[in-house]
């Protein structure tokens, strides 16, 4: 990982190079922002029928000289206008992925160290080349990624994407010098590759009578065969996934796989319910860790998959895991007993140290989510953060290297507009703005520590996700957000500058057939967000009679009386949680009896994760805090609903106290979490 060069821009010049400039409001046209160049004298015409020659390894060159052409290029060993050249050194670059771009009135030239260096530094000239068709500014840019590991993840299980959709999102993320494209290959929604040993796991584990993952799981949850009339899933054959991968490398992106263990599980265990506690389909999600068969079977599929997949990582899941059929199991049990573990997250670890000595065994690494450090993490895995920022820093100082990719900053599956306009997600919000700002690498790391700390992704998982265009949607631009955050040193990015290429990017995407979100027409936060509001209550103490919920901190117990109203979702830090089923009670200290004409709090409601509104709120005062009189009791009859709803639960009127106390019932029906924002007073 890189920390920080300086940035150096001379001055400008020529008429043509100010007119291309001025049209791209004085900053370099190019995405992800580059980490240092400077300008010189002159514009390079670069026409259309230029030869391109290409200097490199038998390989690269091949590949280069392909990709070229398939984008109109010619390409020959004479030419002269435009040279891709490799070298032995090249002076400022340290990374393999790195590039000098040399642009003079006369030529153009990149140089690297290798072929994934020159892929980029064509990128870069071809993005100069869109931004200024009638002149490219002389410029000299050095470039190279401030992380190695710089990622996508797209969720095929819920809803499978066939080879065709894959490999045209390669196409725009390459370009924009994403690496890694991690994919989610199995889930409980079906099982998306082909295993030789097991031919179940694709003639029936793949498919669901349901057509979209939202239907078969509020159904039976059940599985299909292929030939069955109702069927919808589908798998990629292993000829398709060698083509994908190939693909991939001709593009210098590597596929990550990730075949979930030991949760997530339950379509392998109707399949093959021997590999279950109790031997039963449709009753387990958790593999049995007790039982010799089931590391027979996770061996034998990850020998396939690493015939597929050349990745260095392979990634086993290992989140959300429920342990609760181990606790009952004879065979977990004697697991436990014979190797001496304590309870059933060290049975898990157990699980995921044993597969990690097979995976590096053969070569490879271990990858997996954070809850892989619950009961002691592997030594050698690769920890992806995804609960927060705080899980990352544990990994690290167990010394695991990380790639960073919470929930609050990385999940690409949440809102990224004000929901009531746009598609049904699971929730949440992620603006661009938001992934943008994101930083990978905490201040708290000592710079040896921030070293483990190997990059960051962004995941798309697809439970509301249905289609193919609906995909799109979601990715773009907020993948080309991430793609600036891996690659960009933070003192070089700007948001003004970022927002502005994105606007062109969303375009040039459009004309390219990609379906993307209306980035020009954002509405954006909640309106109660955008500004503090000013109340009595505002900085004043507040008791909780009933705990918050640990989980969604936020501000703390200045939550609900900092003068900041929530926005869309309730991990902005702005919104005060209460566990599933709980309820809220709290009182507001405001110091003095003061005079009252309205109280009141917004709640939320989002189906998918689980957080309703309550079924009563009860706004109560008092003089002296011992003895409250109440001011309203509201009741409200909670629905699901799949919409993501705010209602305000408020008292209005003419009333004096000191002390004011709002309590609230989660809905018995659902016993779902409890989200409020600020409580007003005045």
């Amino acid at each position: 990982m890189r920390t920080g060069k300086i940035l150096l821009i001379g001055a400008i010049c020529v008429l043509s190079h100010v007119a291309c400039e001025t049209r791209h409001e004085g900053a370099l046209p190019v995405t992800p922002v580059p980490e240092a160049y400077a300008w010189g004298r002159g514009v390079f015409e670069l026409d259309k029928n230029a030869v391109w020659r290409v200097e490199a390894s038998g390989e690269d060159k091949e590949i280069l000289t392909a990709y070229l052409e398939k984008r109109g290029v010619s390409v020959g060993d004479s030419g002269e206008k435009v040279e891709l050249v490799t070298k032995d050194v090249v002076e400022g670059i340290d990374s393999e992925e790195g590039y000098v771009l040399t642009i003079s009135r006369r030529r153009a030239r990149v140089e690297a160290l290798s072929g994934a260096g020159l892929f980029y530094g064509t990128q870069t000239l071809l993005q100069l080349w869109t931004a200024c068709p009638e002149g490219i500014p002389a410029v000299t840019i050095r470039d190279e990624p401030r992380f190695a590991y710089r990622g996508i993840m797209l969720d095929v299980s819920r809803h499978f994407r066939d080879k065709d959709f894959v490999e045209k999102q390669i196409d725009a993320l390459a370009a924009y010098k994403i690496n890694r494209l991690h994919l989610h290959l199995t889930d409980a929604a079906g099982w998306r590759v082909e295993i030789d040993r097991y031919p179940r796991l694709t003639e029936f584990a793949a498919w669901r009578p349901q057509a979209t993952w939202k239907e078969w799981w509020n159904g039976k949850r059940e599985y299909c065969g292929r030939t069955d009339s109702r069927a919808s899933g589908g798998f990629y054959t292993k000829e398709e996934m060698r083509e994908l991968v190939d693909y991939a490398r001709r593009h210098y992106v590597t596929i990550v796989p990730e075949i979930e263990m030991p949760s997530h599980s339950e379509e392998v265990l109707a399949a093959y319910p021997e590999l279950s506690c109790t031997g039963e389909p449709y009753r387990h999600g958790d593999f049995c860790i007790g039982k010799e068969e089931t590391f027979e079977f996770i061996e034998n599929v990850l020998t396939e998959v690493m015939e597929i997949f050349p990745s260095e990582y392979i990634h086993v899941g290992g989140d959300e895991a429920s342990k609760a059929s181990w606790k009952t199991c004879p065979d977990c049990q004697a697991r436990m007993k014979a190797e001496g573990l304590k309870d059933v997250d060290e049975l898990q670890s157990y699980l995921i140290h044993r597969v990690e000595r097979f995976l590096n065994d053969h070569g490879r690494k271990l990858m997996g989510w954070d809850e892989i450090l619950d009961g002691g993490v592997a030594p050698n895995a690769v920890v992806m953060a995804w609960r927060g920022v705080p899980k990352g820093v544990e990994a690290v100082r167990e010394g695991n290297p990380v790639v960073m990719n919470p929930g609050q900053y990385c999940y690409i599956d949440s809102y990224q507009d004000a929901p009531y306009s746009q598609p049904e997600a699971i929730g949440g919000y992620l603006p661009l703005e938001k992934i943008y700002g994101f930083e990978p690498v905490p201040d708290t790391l000592s710079p040896e520590e921030a070293e483990l700390i190997i990059g960051t992704e962004a995941n798309l998982f697809a439970e509301y996700i249905p289609t193919a265009e609906h995909m799109e949607y979601m990715l773009y631009p907020r993948a080309i957000a991430l793609a600036e955050v891996a690659w960009s040193l933070p003192g070089n990015k700007s948001w003004e500058s970022f927002h502005r290429r994105a606007l062109r990017i969303v375009d040039e995407l459009r004309k390219r057939g990609y379906n993307t979100f209306d980035l020009k027409n954002e509405i954006g936060n909640r309106e109660e967000a955008k500004a503090p509001v000013a109340h009595l209550g505002v900085g004043k103490t507040v008791k909780y009679n009933a705990p918050a919920w640990e989980a969604y901190p936020a501000a703390g117990e200045r939550t609900l009386t900092d003068g900041l109203r929530g926005g869309w979702n309730y991990n902005d830090g702005r919104w005060q949680a209460f566990a599933a089923g709980e309820w809220m009670d709290v009182v507001i200290d405001l110091g003095e009896e003061r005079p009252l004409h309205s109280i009141g709090a917004d709640f939320m409601q989002i189906y998918g994760p689980g957080v309703f509104l309550p079924e009563r709120v009860v706004i109560s005062v008092s003089a002296d805090g011992e003895k409250y009189t109440p001011l309203v009791k509201i009741e409200h009859k909670v629905r699901r609903d799949d919409q993501v709803t705010f209602k305000r639960y408020e008292w209005t009127g003419s009333a004096s106290a000191r002390y004011v106390r709002m309590e609230a019932d989660a809905a018995k029906e659902f016993g779902g979490v409890l989200f409020t924002d600020e409580i007003v007073i005045k």
